[in-house]
Parts: C-alpha cells; structure tokens; sequence
C-alpha cells in the first residue's frame, strides 16, 4: 500500500512532453491496468482507443485545437494519446471511463511515464469527423468519448502538489 500511496500523492499532470515513444511494454502494462478499473455491474462500458500513430495523434490534436478555439497543441506535444470512449447505452458510462482514465494516469505514475487528461473527447467524437474515425477502425455503438490522456516521458520535472484543502474530508 505504501507505493500505492507514493504513486497518487507524487502524481502530477505534465503539460511538456519529451518526443519519445513509450517502450511497447510500460505501454501494454498501462493499457492493462486500464482494463482493470471498477465499472458498474463489471460492465465494463469504456474501450481505450490508443494512438500512437504521428498522422492521427495530429489529426486528433487539430480536431481537439478548433473545438478549443486555438491553433496551439492542446496535447502539450505528447507523442502518444489514449482515447477513452464508452457506450451510452450502460448507465454508469461516464464514472465507468472515468475510473479507466484514473487507472491509466496512475499506472503510468508509477512507470516513470509523464500523462495528462485532456477534455473534449465527447465533442471530438460526436462529430462527423470523429464518426467517421470510428468507423474507420471498426467501432460500432453508441459510443461518448469520456478523455484523452496523452502521455509520453515529461521535459521537465513535476511540481509540487499543492497544499490539500481545508475540509477535504469531513468525518461523521
């Protein structure tokens, strides 16, 4: 527990990333612990769309850049994006992709691999644009997309947490 605890309490989000592909293993391992995160009546609703190829992890920085009304990267040039989408149809979707996308962060932590959510999945996906990215890789449903996490080895060090706030946990 106690390397558990060090992981969530020194995790951080990174918003500058070095050009480095993650090595296929730490990859794997953390897709896998994404597998495992707790869905509602084990369901498992969400899939992890990983993108390591340059072309669409670009393609879906653009798509994220207009939703945002920027020409920047909004993925901090990470080298590598893991979507995570899940059915509307199980009604604990969205805390169900959730959940992956803790996972996903945290086993990456505990790697030495540097992440960040990034938001405008569900725009990104709901267009026509992203349909039809879906059904280019073959998925059907009624899927949201819940986040992108982009990840990749960090180009400079974590800060530090910030101080917890006062009444975080209230005890009865």
């Amino acid at each position: 527990m106690a390397e558990t605890l060090t992981t969530l309490k020194t995790r951080r989000s990174c918003r500058a990333f070095k050009p480095d592909l993650i090595e296929e293993d730490k990859l794997n391992a953390i897709l896998e612990a994404g597998t495992y995160a707790a869905t509602g009546m084990g369901k498992q609703s969400p899939i992890i769309l990983t993108v390591t190829d340059r072309e669409m992890r670009d393609k879906l920085s653009k798509m994220n850049a207009a939703i945002l009304g920027t020409d920047s990267d909004p993925f901090y040039g990470a080298p590598e994006v893991l979507v995570v989408l899940a059915n509307k149809a199980v009604p604990t979707y969205i805390y169900d992709g959730s959940l992956v996308m803790g996972n996903l962060m945290n086993a990456a932590a505990d790697l030495g691999v540097a992440s960040c959510w990034i938001h405008r999945a569900k725009e990104e996906f709901e267009s026509e644009e992203g349909k039809a990215i879906l059904k280019e890789l073959g998925i059907e449903g009624d899927y949201e997309g819940i986040g992108h996490l982009v990840i990749g080895y960090a180009a400079k060090p974590a800060a530090d947490p910030a101080p917890r706030k006062a009444g975080y946990i209230c005890k009865v």
